[in-house]
């Protein structure tokens, strides 16, 4: 696969403040495994089939199900889309 997805510096720093904090073990490069956890679900892959760049398949599937599970990466307030399509940030 050659078309790999790279989170760009300024939206990692858009969702770094939704990470949850790290307990113990510091975690494996962020930005990686939340490019392949994209690159999974975009691509409608299966995780052991998520390329070997974005890191271990297990790693990226268990980062996915724990912060799915926490809503950690998940704003308070998310926008919410009107009825004609589009997005209101109110």
């Amino acid at each position: 696969m050659c078309d790999l997805i790279w989170l760009t510096d300024a939206q990692m720093r858009r969702i770094e403040p939704y990470f949850p904090l790290s307990h113990g073990v510091p975690r494996v490069d962020d930005r990686r495994i939340i490019s392949g956890i994209i690159f999974v679900i975009r691509n409608g892959l299966r995780w052991r089939d998520a390329p070997a760049q974005y890191g271990p398949a297990k790693t990226i599937y268990n980062r996915f199900i724990r912060w799915s599970r926490t809503h950690s990466c998940l704003p308070s307030a998310s926008p919410q889309p009107s009825s004609s399509g589009s997005i209101n940030e109110s």
